[in-house]
């Protein structure tokens, strides 16, 4: 059995002061407000909160962090540049990174990550001698990182989609390429899955995969019960070569092809439309926005409100890791629509919190987790409330200031499956970012 005492303590986005949390087995035995500390638990100071879900990653493009500011451009020229940073990468040395980048994330209090996993080969497209290599390291790192991971290993068949159609695949993308939806759904079954680890499906985008390949993706995701998730309407261009090659929206498409559906995540879903948000909405779909990235891209503010007033659940990823924090994530959903329909309050704090935090676990697989509740994965966060950015926040406001103030630095404790993985944060700050560094000046001279 294992013990807490938190100072404040969310539970079900209301706070509660002197809560005493237990857990055995990695799960919550007993969570009861309103009690004095004892001796044998872990005092928790400020406000604890359930894990963070990181629903939307890709370990590598972290190189790109602040590399890609120096110019000007739009997605399509810094696709180029992440290209050209996924070229050195192989097993050992992909190993190395994500463990780093994974750290970040637990430093940051994010417990479950979904990795869209779409570097398969060798550069020049050749498969390794185990098609799972860069897969399996993946999972490595996550396991070392101490966080649960779902690797949502992607299906990647075209080189793009233009109004001639579905273009070859060539260069750099040659390694991520599948000869068709066959060889993607083996190697998916061939991945070896380690405890607390989830493997899921991706399709990448409807510029990379055909709607014949996509309805075998989803029929063979439904058959082993596992999430599936899409990038979806990012840029305004793929949208307008969906609708003049494929005669509708790539949603229209998705749904067409048996995609959409509770398991179902369109990942940013910037660019969509009235018809696009109710056949989210009817399917039980949800989606993941990742508003640093989407910023950082120049690719547009998302209709979060119009997500929310549909009842899609939304949950916050980090994409390409311009940074790795959900707070700021979560604040930016809320600040962006202040920003796109000048009011102020249309996503309360307690909602931006689910975001981060149930509706990310659930959408990586994981239905017992991101709440604290009795039977649910043990994972808390703790949140200073007495930092130069915090200071003055009473119990009463602590979400909000966890929301709206707080950075990853002012989380001081972390615990994943009932196993406290972040403790010592300066120093283990400066031992991630040591790792960073070193992986990172291996992969770019």
């Amino acid at each position: 059995m294992t013990g807490w005492w938190c100072e404040y303590a969310a539970i079900d986005g209301v706070v509660h002061r002197g809560v005493t949390i237990t857990a055995r087995d990695g799960r919550f035995t007993a969570i009861d407000p309103d009690t004095a500390p004892s001796a044998d638990a872990t005092r928790l100071a400020g406000l604890t909160i359930p894990g963070l879900a990181n629903t939307h990653s890709h370990a590598f493009h972290r190189v790109l962090r602040s590399r890609t500011q120096a110019d000007r451009g739009s997605f399509w020229t810094w696709r180029d540049v992440m290209y050209a940073a996924a070229t050195r990468l192989d097993p050992d040395t992909y190993h190395r990174l994500a463990r780093a980048v994974f750290a970040e994330m637990a430093l940051a209090g994010q417990t479950a990550v979904g990795e869209f996993h779409y570097v398969h080969h060798q550069p020049d497209g050749t498969p390794y001698d185990d098609q799972n290599q860069m897969g399996h390291a993946l999972l490595a790192a996550a396991e070392e990182a101490g966080i649960r991971i779902t690797l949502l290993d992607t299906l990647y068949l075209h080189g793009g989609l233009d109004a001639g159609g579905y273009q070859p695949i060539e260069g750099p993308q040659r390694r991520y390429a599948d000869t068709d939806a066959e060889q993607w759904a083996q190697r998916v079954d061939d991945l070896s899955p380690g405890t607390n680890q989830l493997i899921g499906g991706a399709i990448h985008s409807i510029r990379a995969v055909d709607p014949d390949s996509i309805a075998m993706a989803a029929e063979s995701t439904r058959g082993f019960g596992a999430p599936l998730h899409a990038h979806v309407s990012e840029q305004r261009t793929e949208n307008d070569a969906c609708l003049a090659v494929l005669g509708g929206t790539p949603l229209t498409v998705l749904d067409r092809s048996g995609a959409l559906g509770p398991g179902f995540t369109a990942v940013h879903a910037t660019h969509v439309c009235a018809d696009d948000v109710r056949r989210l909405s009817s399917s039980g779909s949800t989606v993941s926005m990742c508003p640093t990235t989407e910023r950082d891209l120049g690719d547009g503010i998302g209709p979060a409100l119009e997500f929310a007033e549909a009842g899609i659940p939304i949950h916050l990823g980090s994409d390409s890791h311009a940074t790795i924090d959900h707070f700021v994530e979560a604040r930016s959903i809320e600040l962006h629509e202040r920003l796109r329909s000048e009011r102020r309050g249309l996503h309360t704090a307690p909602e931006l919190l689910a975001m981060a935090t149930v509706n990310g676990q659930r959408a990586l697989g994981w239905e017992s987790a991101g709440r604290l509740a009795v039977g649910d994965r043990a994972d808390l966060v703790a949140i200073r409330l007495d930092s130069e950015r915090t200071a003055g926040s009473s119990g009463e406001h602590a979400i909000e200031a966890a929301i709206f103030a707080a950075t990853t630095a002012d989380i001081s404790t972390v615990v994943v499956d009932g196993t406290t993985i972040v403790a010592d944060h300066h120093h283990q700050r400066v031992d991630v970012g040591a790792e960073l560094r070193a992986s990172i000046e291996e992969l770019i001279p």
